[in-house]
């Protein structure tokens, strides 16, 4: 190894290290079970020019969008010493309306930023319909409180103005404010951390490393690239629904390689829906660089270089490319994963012993809310619930794990049982539901919370008709589903659904289980 690689593997370590200690910082100090319990979260690193340069391990679906929430913090706004902007607005770069990013800039001597440091983190409310924020809405506006790029913090003064009218427009205001201080936090700390290291190395050396960490992930994606076939590769697969007409979603894709650079075509996906399942750019382009992510072995830096070799075409006013005032709440968690899953199976006709079968495919968002009795409060809770792996070539999928765009956890009992008037009854593997093959799926999970008092509840699942596909003859996983228990009466619930319930009630969601790879019956012929 030359002098050259050790150093460029330092500085990765060492800025990698900037955005998981920038992690931590958001974790320990955040108010909600949503951050401190399930970190739903990411921190990244950017440079001068608002471009990707280290990521921490958080969750795939923030990490590959928010560099379009800093451009637009940038453009919109000049940046100075002490500021600290935050945004949400899907249609600026964000997800969706309970993802807010806070950006800082992080200044040496000069007037202009040297880098910039950003945080997002999903809030377990910011107003709207129904609590949680994940509502089965028709337009953005009723899903709520949209923040455009703006100050938070001016000066390291934070603007109280702006903090009255947000928390006036929660559910949760103590628990918001807790979380958005939190992200200040976050970002002090990276800012801090950036500023010791150049006073360590210097800034040319730094900024030359922070290139070089860029150019080599590109070089990376570029090699992994080139050792596939040649050739346009279709996929397409559909949401159930969009949770408003009940016609499903389709979701298209033309995957084309040529040499070492690609081009992802959405054309031929459906128009923006009705419901709440339309994704934005942002998303689409996330989703599209996980999986050329996932075709690299080795593990290479997450910078802007990975995107450098690959074109992404997204049509606007479409499904994958939403405009105003679409509703987008599940665009970010369920329509995310299914431009995963087609992006993925188009690889796999390149790359097929390289590409797994489909995962659960969806987030199994659940979204909580009412009257706390015990402490005379408001509450909303959100979380998402985790499925079966696709099985590959290499072995079987793992069971009861989040995949894909979600890298959460989930809220430990002890915690979810004491913070709210839930209880959980059942928390297990769904045996039997992955796909059968040569490899089979992993198997989904089992989930019932029983209701303490009357709620407010939104679920955002899918995978409820279509089970998630196999690849090379293998079977598809189990589809998932959703059952209201009351008394001894067992109620569907639709895979999008608001529903009141009454002290007493149990959900049971049954998430869906994985695709498998290869089939049986070549398997014994073999």
């Amino acid at each position: 190894m030359t002098s050259r690689a050790i150093e460029l593997e330092l500085f990765r370590n060492l800025l990698v290290s900037i955005a998981e200690e920038m992690g931590v910082v958001l974790r320990k100090t955040a108010y909600s079970a949503n951050i401190k319990e399930r970190r739903d979260y990411s921190c990244a690193v950017y440079d001068a020019a608002g471009e990707t340069v280290a990521m921490g391990d958080h969750m795939p679906v923030h990490l590959g969008a928010m560099p379009l929430s800093v451009r637009h913090a940038i453009e919109a706004l000049r940046i100075g010493p002490g500021d600290v902007a935050i945004v949400n607005d899907p249609f600026r770069g964000g997800t969706h309306l309970p993802d807010i990013t806070a950006v800082s800039g992080v200044f040496l001597d000069g007037r202009r930023p040297a880098f910039y440091v950003a945080n997002r983190a999903h809030h377990a409310d910011v107003g709207g319909m129904s609590p949680g924020s994940m509502p089965l809405a028709r337009e953005i506006f009723q899903e709520g409180i949209r923040i455009p790029p703006v100050r938070m913090v001016r000066g390291g003064v934070l603007d109280r103005g702006l903090m009255s009218i947000l928390l006036a427009n929660v559910r949760t205001p103590e628990e918001r404010e807790g979380d958005l201080l939190a992200q200040m936090m976050a970002n002090q700390r990276g800012e801090q951390r950036l500023r010791e290291i150049v006073k360590k190395y210097g800034l040319q050396q730094v900024r030359r490393n922070m290139a070089g960490l860029q150019n080599y992930s590109e070089r990376m994606t570029r090699a992994a690239i080139g050792r596939l076939r040649d050739g346009v590769y279709r996929f397409a697969d559909y949401l159930d629904s969009d949770g408003v007409t009940g016609r499903p979603v389709r979701i298209q894709v033309a995957v084309t390689i040529r040499g070492e650079v690609a081009e992802v075509d959405f054309t031929g996906s459906d128009r923006q829906v009705e419901g709440p399942v339309n994704a934005n750019y942002a998303v689409a382009l996330s989703a599209t660089m996980y999986a050329f992510r996932c075709l690299v072995a080795e593990d290479i830096p997450y910078t802007a270089g990975l995107l450098r070799p690959i074109r992404v075409i997204a049509p606007e006013r479409t499904v994958v490319n939403a405009g105003p005032p679409a509703a987008m709440a599940a665009g970010n968690v369920e329509t995310s994963q299914r431009i995963t899953d087609v992006v993925l199976g188009a690889l796999a006709q390149a790359a097929p012993e390289r590409i797994p079968a489909a995962s659960s495919g969806t987030m199994n968002n659940l979204s909580i809310g009412g009257w706390d009795v015990r402490r005379n409060r408001q509450f909303a809770y959100y979380e998402t619930i985790a499925g079966g792996m696709g099985a590959s070539a290499a072995g079987p999928g793992e069971s009861a794990i989040h995949t894909h765009m979600t890298n959460s956890w989930n809220t430990p009992i002890e915690a979810f049982e004491r913070q709210f008037p839930l209880r959980v009854r059942r928390y297990e593997v769904r045996r039997g539901s992955g796909g059968g093959g040569k490899h089979a799926g992993g198997d989904g999970i089992v989930r019932e919370i029983e209701f303490l008092t009357p709620c407010d509840v939104t679920i955002l699942s899918d995978r409820r008709e279509r089970g998630p596909y196999g690849l090379a003859g293998g079977g598809a996983g189990k589809p998932g589903r959703n059952m209201l228990l009351r008394g001894k009466r067992g109620i569907r619930v639709r895979a999008k659904e608001n529903f009141l319930v009454s002290a007493g009630d149990v959900l049971r969601v049954e998430t869906p289980g994985g695709g498998a790879w290869g089939s049986r019956a070549k398997d014994k012929r073999g």
